[in-house]
């Protein structure tokens, strides 16, 4: 199972939509794949005593990530870099079994030019830190508003096919390494 994580619980982000055809680009490159959204987190996590014992509600989301074999993050860039529900999400997983050794890829989006290079750079860091395998290739969606068609796929074949790509290739990482 590789898990796609919609990385900000911002409501009508787009990081939703784009999370949606990651999912489906992995389905169509013979991936089993779930979708987690921030979007979605039980209210309660965000009580300041989740740190010490998150609550019930959200082990689900910590079985998810612990038993993924892959793990594809949709990074938005917010202020320069990625969302701080992200970030919270990351720091609840318990560590160090979560990430650790687990195949992880990313695809980075934002309103302006850069497609949220800086957020993905960033959080690479963190996974890095929790030990994760970077997969090397990162997908960078600029403008994004203009990238989605109003029915809810892409407008550039040129973006679908790096998409495409991302999927095909991260679907064998995972492959290899678990082997």
């Amino acid at each position: 199972m590789i898990v796609v994580l919609s990385g900000s619980n911002r409501p009508e982000a787009h990081t939703r939509r784009i999370s949606q055809v990651v999912r489906d680009k992995l389905a169509a490159a013979g991936a089993e794949v779930a979708l987690l959204d921030l979007q979605e987190l039980p209210p309660g996590v965000f009580e300041p005593t989740s740190y010490g014992a998150p609550p019930p509600a959200f082990l689900p989301w910590k079985r998810a990530i612990l038993e993924a074999h892959g793990l594809v993050t949709v990074v938005p860039e917010y202020n320069g870099s990625f969302p701080g529900a992200l970030k919270y999400f990351v720091d609840l997983l318990d560590f160090p079994a979560s990430l650790k050794g687990l195949p992880t890829a990313f695809v980075g989006l934002a309103a302006g030019e850069w497609g949220g290079l800086r957020a993905v750079e960033q959080l690479e860091l963190v996974y890095q830190y929790r030990q994760a395998h970077l997969f090397g290739t990162r997908v960078f969606i600029r403008r994004v508003q203009d990238a989605l068609a109003p029915e809810g796929g892409l407008r550039d074949a040129a973006l679908e096919a790096r998409l495409d790509a991302l999927a095909r290739g991260f679907v064998a990482f995972c492959r290899q390494l678990r082997t």
